[in-house]
């Protein structure tokens, strides 16, 4: 008899619900915050140079110590480490507070955005390796779905918020709505009891430091799904120009611009509602092939469109191809890595995907610089369909690439 997916089974475990919990409630805190912040660069220095710093002051830091971190969070408590990245979010938070009321100037913005990066290059890798000890590993696939579902949840949310709040209030009432949500987090947090019990001290040599490399360099499955989505999100991020088009091209208001902020979040809550209540996809490798194309192809027409309700249509698109590939990769990411080894190399998905948002911000804002606003996001759109061109040949295993639930871990 064959067995019935649950697509509830990971949210009946009470530590993944307030992990999850915990995880919605910050992303909308630093959604709604990034929003905001985005605005008032482009708003205090219309300058698409100044909104790319803004992503490499973010990038730095989690370049820097999202490997050392990894480490941490192999040797220590993963729970106390995130309860240290939110404590290190609201402080950034409450600095953003201060140089808004005061007026202080735009260089201080970016170094508290780079107190933002140590704080996402402690959290990441935590959060990461923290679901494999609340669900069980018959669940890890539904648990990394519900975990991007509530995300994405948060992204909707998070910068319709930011642009409600700018609409009505000044920018220091949304940093403050922050730091309070982010206290509340750390309680949450808090109340988590994660079975670490059975875990191997790691030691403190460059040896163990960089084991997280070697082990996503040895395993091809997950290097190509991190290097196509490296590429992509490099190349095909457009979101960070949004505060430039919607004063320059789509001609809208400030809460508009945070309801097409949300759209990527609206399109990939939807797909993620699809996926978990769906049987595992059957041939993921393709899926995620076809879902990076899109992407790449979205991003193009919203980088033509003039038209407010087509541009929202290809943000939508976005979101929803980008968030297959979020799954895929996350649980192959869980799936193939051991429990002593998953904060290591949660770090180094951190480094060239996560991080790469913020890096892809920069580059967006350069080559918008160079190329005019318009022709930075259609190249990145064509570069986008190119990569998955290059790993479809590279990587030929990722086409054939099994249901998910049958692989193994590869140590």
């Amino acid at each position: 008899m064959q067995d019935v997916h649950d697509p509830y089974a990971a949210l009946r475990h009470r530590d993944f619900c307030l992990l999850l919990s915990s995880n919605v409630l910050a992303a909308l805190c630093a959604e709604m915050q990034f929003t905001v912040v985005e605005w008032e660069i482009y708003e205090r220095t219309k300058s698409y140079e100044m909104m790319g710093y803004g992503g490499l002051a973010q990038f730095l830091p989690l370049l820097l110590l999202a490997l050392p971190a990894g480490q941490a969070a192999d040797r220590f408590s993963r729970k106390y480490l995130l309860m240290l990245a939110h404590f290190t979010m609201a402080l950034t938070s409450l600095g953003l507070a201060l140089v808004s009321i005061y007026d202080g100037p735009v260089l201080l913005i970016f170094v508290f955005l780079a107190l933002a990066g140590v704080s996402r290059a402690l959290g990441m890798p935590a959060r990461s390796s923290l679901i494999a000890l609340v669900v069980g590993p018959t669940t890890l696939g539904n648990a990394v779905t519900w975990a991007s579902s509530g995300w994405q949840v948060a992204a909707v949310s998070g910068p319709a918020l930011g642009g409600l709040l700018l609409w009505y209030f000044e920018p220091a009432c949304a940093y403050f709505g922050t730091v309070g949500g982010l206290l509340l987090v750390i309680g949450l947090v808090s109340f988590i009891q994660p079975n670490e019990a059975g875990r191997a001290p790691q030691p403190r040599s460059l040896e163990a430091l960089l084991a997280g490399i070697r082990f996503v360099w040895r395993t091809q499955l997950l290097l190509a799904a991190i290097t196509l989505d490296l590429f992509a999100v490099l190349l095909g991020g457009c979101t960070v120009l949004l505060a430039a088009y919607c004063q320059e091209i789509l001609f809208v208001d400030k809460f508009t611009f945070g309801i097409l902020r949300s759209a990527p979040a609206i399109g990939a809550f939807v797909m993620a509602m699809l996926l978990a209540h769906r049987a595992p996809l059957q041939r993921p490798g393709r899926a995620l092939l076809w879902s990076v194309a899109g992407f790449g192809l979205a991003t193009i027409g919203f980088g033509l469109s003039d038209n407010v309700y087509l541009s929202f249509a290809m943000l939508v698109l976005i979101g929803a191809l980008d968030n297959i590939s979020v799954v895929i990769r996350g649980t192959l990411m869980q799936v193939l890595t051991p429990d002593a080894m998953r904060g290591r190399v949660a770090a180094v998905n951190s480094v060239f995907i996560s991080s790469t948002n913020q890096l892809g911000a920069f580059e967006s804002g350069i080559t918008a610089q160079w190329f005019t606003l318009v022709g930075s996001v259609v190249i990145g759109g064509y570069g986008t369909i190119l990569v998955v061109a290059l790993a479809a040949l590279r990587w030929p295993r990722l086409r054939r690439l099994e249901a998910l639930h049958t692989l193994k871990s590869e140590l």
